[in-house]
């Protein structure tokens, strides 16, 4: 390649076989901990990427995720936790992998170095010039994304990416780049680890952000989110006692009568 992967660099440990647990585990989480402030350092990349997949949401688009192995799964991951999260449909935030649904569990051969699955998978989800698609690779030369997403150009389609490698193809693709470079990993090459996080964390900020856009938070509260379990039942549970300063017999009855914490406050401050 034509450009440094930092992300192949020979780690900055060696002789990992002979350091004991507690080394091991201390020298991980000091890599680790370099991984917020190489976001930092990308944060006006992230501005300019989240305002565009907050505007197209915001106008009836759809936020694609497209990867392979690791990255595929992340962006699966953020998409998935969306629809409980923030009450959205599943169909709003759509996360695709190279070789289907059977690579979120398995790696599935060579799938992410085809140059024309990506543009296929996305027809099948009727992309249209409303979408933005992002493409996570940590490499920033993954053949499945970067070849998605030059159709995606051609067709007036928004493009965004992910990456852990400055100047990389993928980089020089999408049309909202941002990089991440967080350096040699802890185990050489194993993008699973710092590139990994620091793509978890990106994914989880812009989402984020653009459902806070969207009016699906109100205050710091999930007010919208689906009441799939006990657990997030007992969570709008105290949002209402909290929100509506009443009792808990009572904002338990709220929340089963009107399904959610947004609906519940609205209609006891409309006395219904």
């Amino acid at each position: 390649m034509s450009f440094s992967k930092t992300t192949e660099q020979s780690s900055n440990y060696d002789h990992l076989e002979q350091m004991s647990v507690p080394e091991l585990l201390h020298n991980i989480n000091a890599e680790d901990k370099t991984v917020p402030l190489a976001i930092e350092k990308s944060l006006p990349e992230i501005v300019a990427l989240t305002e565009v997949v907050s505007n197209r949401l915001k106008n009836g688009g759809r936020l694609f995720y497209m990867g392979a192995g690791t990255s595929g799964r992340l962006g699966i991951v953020d998409a998935s936790e969306c629809p409980p999260t923030f009450g959205v449909d599943h169909g709003l935030v759509v996360g695709l992998i190279a070789g289907g649904d059977s690579a979120i569990r398995k790696a599935v051969e060579f799938a992410e170095d085809s140059t024309t699955q990506g543009w296929n998978d996305l027809l099948k989800e009727h992309i249209s010039a409303k979408d933005i698609v992002i493409g996570i690779a940590a490499s920033g030369t993954t053949p499945y994304v970067i070849s998605a997403l030059e159709k995606c150009n051609e067709n007036n389609i928004a493009t965004g990416c992910i990456t852990c490698n400055a100047g990389s193809p993928l980089s020089k693709v999408a049309a909202y780049p941002v990089a991440v470079v967080v350096g040699p990993e802890f185990v050489t090459g194993s993008t699973r680890m710092k590139a990994g996080t620091a793509q978890k964390l990106v994914l989880n900020m812009i989402s984020t952000a653009a459902m806070i856009q969207l009016g699906k938070v109100k205050g710091n509260k999930m007010v919208d989110m689906q009441l799939s379990n006990n657990k997030l039942v007992d969570r709008g549970t105290r949002m209402i006692m909290d929100v509506l300063k009443i009792k808990e017999d009572e904002a338990s009855f709220l929340l089963k009568k009107y399904g959610s914490v947004r609906a519940a406050v609205d209609a006891y401050h409309h006395g219904r």
